[in-house]
C-alpha cells in the first residue's frame, strides 16, 4: 500500500514531466523472481523504473541515501540500503531473500551513477554475483535521458525512454570467484550498452556520432 502511495506521485511526475515511457516493458516476466539491472544516472532511476511496471521492485540503494528527509520516502519506496565500496553481505542476502520469495530486485550494475551523462566504462561484479548466487533471469534495462533531469531549473524538461531487453540466464553458482562475477557483469552490461546506444541514437540522431557499441541494426518499433 505505501509502495503504491509513493509511486502514484512518481509516475504522475514523470509522465508529465519528463515525458517517460517504456519499451518492450513485456520482457520482464508477470510472476517469479526477476532481476532488474539498469544503468544509473538520476535519482529518480528508482521511481522511472518502477512506474512502468505493475510488479513491486526492490531496489539496492547506497546507505547514503537513508538520511533525513528522504530515507523514509526510499525505505517506503521499496530501496534497501547497500554499502559501497565494501563487500555488503547483509545486502545480498536481503536481495536473494527477495528473489527466493518470487520478487523483483533493481540493481544498478554500474554500482552508483554516472556523473559524466555517459555509461560508465564497466559494470560491477555485483551484479554478476547475484545473478550467479540467485539463478534468477537477468532483465538488461537502457534508461535513456535521465541525466537530464536537472535541466528542470533551466526550464528544459527531458524526455526519458526506459527500454527493457529481453531475459538473460545463467547457470546457478554457489561460490562464484571475482572473475566469474565479473564475465557475468560484463555480458549483462554489454546488453544494456547496445540498449542504451541504439535507443539514444534513435532519440536524437547524430550522422557523427556512433556510440559506444556502433551504430548495430536499426531498432524494432515501440510496443
Amino acid at each position: 500500500m505505501v509502495y503504491e502511495l509513493v509511486r502514484i506521485p512518481a509516475a504522475i511526475y514523470a509522465y508529465t514531466f519528463l515525458r517517460a515511457r517504456a519499451v518492450a516493458a513485456q520482457n520482464v516476466p508477470e510472476r517469479g523472481p526477476v532481476i532488474l539491472a539498469p544503468n544509473h544516472f538520476s535519482f529518480m532511476d528508482h521511481f522511472l523504473l518502477g512506474c512502468h511496471l505493475r510488479r513491486k521492485v526492490r531496489f539496492m540503494g547506497k546507505s547514503q541515501l537513508f538520511r533525513q528527509p528522504l530515507a523514509e520516502v526510499f525505505m517506503r519506496g521499496g530501496v534497501f540500503p547497500v554499502r559501497r565500496g565494501a563487500s555488503d553481505d547483509d545486502a545480498f542476502m536481503t536481495a536473494e531473500l527477495i528473489l527466493q520469495r518470487g520478487g523483483v530486485v533493481g540493481m544498478y550494475l554500474e554500482g552508483g551513477r554516472s556523473r559524466s551523462g555517459e555509461l560508465q566504462r564497466r559494470a560491477k561484479p555485483g551484479i554478476g554475483r547475484l545473478a550467479l548466487e540467485s539463478g534468477a533471469p537477468v532483465v538488461p534495462v537502457a534508461i535513456v535521458g535521465s541525466q537530464r533531469i536537472r535541466n528542470w531549473r533551466r526550464g528544459g524538461f527531458p524526455s526519458v525512454t526506459i527500454e527493457f531487453g529481453e531475459p538473460m540466464t545463467f547457470p546457478r553458482e554457489s561460490d562464484p570467484g571475482r572473475l566469474r562475477q565479473q564475465e557475468v557483469a560484463d555480458a549483462i552490461f554489454t546488453q544494456v550498452r547496445l540498449l542504451h546506444d541504439r535507443r539514444s541514437q534513435a532519440t536524437h540522431p547524430d550522422p557523427h556520432h556512433q556510440g559506444s557499441a556502433g551504430r548495430g541494426a536499426p531498432l524494432p518499433a515501440d510496443e
